[in-house]
């Protein structure tokens, strides 16, 4: 497919390579510095002025379209009281974000993460964090709830120990965000930090659509 092509042929600054082959290794790992203390000394991106992004007919996003997003088969999820099925969220946008809390790239990302939660949740964008670990420490799941609870991160966590879900979408570097339209089709990626302000143009240009 088209946007597997663009993940696989590009190279983006701010991100981690995935090592080719699952699981990834190595097994012996020295853990990353607190990730509490990751999150408080992270930059913090500069936010767009909050542009009401409500449903405007007719209104289609200039986004390409990249066809139908791969459904989401994780078994274990955080922060929800059910697992997440893209079947099931038709009329919401969604942002997916590919991330293991060991990579500070992914770290950096998260206060933007947070702040779209929150600004936008109600309009009915649905942010998920898909966790697929580097090293063997990321894959215990205590790890990855102390994690969860450090970086204060609230929106729904699936855990992805096999690489089922990063596999499905051709991901190959933490962190990458997908966007997926009302419809379940794939109409934005980015790979690695930055570009804040152009993802909530994006989001937000979603959300009008009907």
């Amino acid at each position: 497919m088209r946007w597997i092509t663009l993940l696989l042929t590009t190279v983006f600054l701010g991100a981690c390579a995935a090592p080719i082959g699952l699981p990834p290794v190595p097994i012996e790992s020295t853990p990353p510095p607190d990730p509490a203390q990751a999150a408080r000394t992270a930059p913090t991106a500069t936010a767009m002025p909050r542009i009401e992004p409500t449903t405007s007919p007719g209104f289609h996003a200039s986004l390409p379209d990249l066809g139908a997003a791969p459904e989401l088969h994780n078994e274990v999820w955080l922060n929800t009281d059910r697992p997440l099925r893209l079947a099931d969220l038709h009329g919401k946008v969604v942002l997916l974000d590919m991330w293991t809390f060991g990579c500070i790239n992914c770290r950096n990302v998260i206060p933007s993460l947070r702040d779209w939660y929150a600004k936008y949740t109600d309009q009915g964008l649905v942010v998920i964090g898909n966790h697929f670990p580097e090293f063997a420490y990321e894959r215990d799941l205590s790890n990855l709830k102390d994690a969860i609870q450090q970086l204060n991160v609230q929106y729904a966590v699936a855990q992805d120990n096999d690489g089922v879900t990063w596999e499905a979408y051709g991901t190959r570097y933490w962190p990458s965000l997908f966007l997926i339209d009302k419809r379940g089709h794939l109409r934005y990626t980015h790979i690695g930090e930055g570009a804040y302000g152009e993802t909530e143009q994006a989001i937000q240009d979603l959300l009008k659509e009907e």
